[in-house]
């Protein structure tokens, strides 16, 4: 019963994570919607499993599912009585850069102690790694920079090998498709912007 439950839960993964991955590479704001009911399936799985960090950080995705959703729709603007619109696809600046990657080493940090000496986690490095990445990763997301692609193939790559060695072939494959689709979506992405920025 436990390996049939598993297996379903995998599936329904596979389906909803393939359905999110092509509105996010069309930049379709309907990927919001799935990105609140992934996690809710993701999280039974990963903490019957023991992917405790994986666990946590799909609590953090259906309130920035919920951000993101806010923005893509209305935009954000910090002057009053100017009009919202939804902000167009745009690179990164240096100061983001440095600021996730800031967030991103300390968030790795934090993880990987927790992760190694208050759980019986088996693999606290890359569970550490793909959680930290994977939250900077939804922010970027969330404010449509182009470069959350980027984020997303060292995540990718990271979780074939993590699925596969806690024996999740089916996510393991998902995350294999994830990668290959990621470098079309950062191709897409660059030329999105190109168009935004001569609009």
């Amino acid at each position: 019963m436990q390996l049939n439950f598993e297996f379903f839960l995998q599936i329904v993964g596979l389906l909803l994570g393939l359905l999110y991955l092509w509105w996010e590479y069309r930049a379709d704001k309907r990927m919001w919607i799935v990105s609140v009911v992934m996690p809710m399936v993701s999280m039974v799985l990963y903490f019957r499993k023991g992917l405790y960090a994986d666990f946590a950080i799909n609590i953090y995705y259906l309130a920035i599912a919920a951000y993101g959703y806010a923005v893509w729709t209305f935009g954000s603007s910090r002057k009053k009585n100017k009009e919202k619109k939804p902000l167009p696809i745009r690179h990164v600046t240096w100061r983001v850069v440095a600021g996730c990657a800031g967030v991103l080493a300390l968030l790795w940090g934090v993880l990987y102690l927790w992760l190694r000496y208050l759980t019986d986690s088996t693999v606290p490095v890359p569970d550490a790694f793909t959680t930290a990445a994977s939250i900077v990763g939804m922010w970027l997301l969330a404010r449509k920079y182009v470069e959350q692609w980027i984020c997303w193939i060292l995540v990718d790559i990271v979780c074939v090998g993590l699925y596969a060695y806690k024996q999740i072939p089916f996510y393991a494959v998902l995350y294999g498709i994830y990668t290959v689709i990621a470098f079309f979506g950062y191709a897409k992405w660059r030329r999105m912007a190109r168009t935004s920025s001569t609009d």
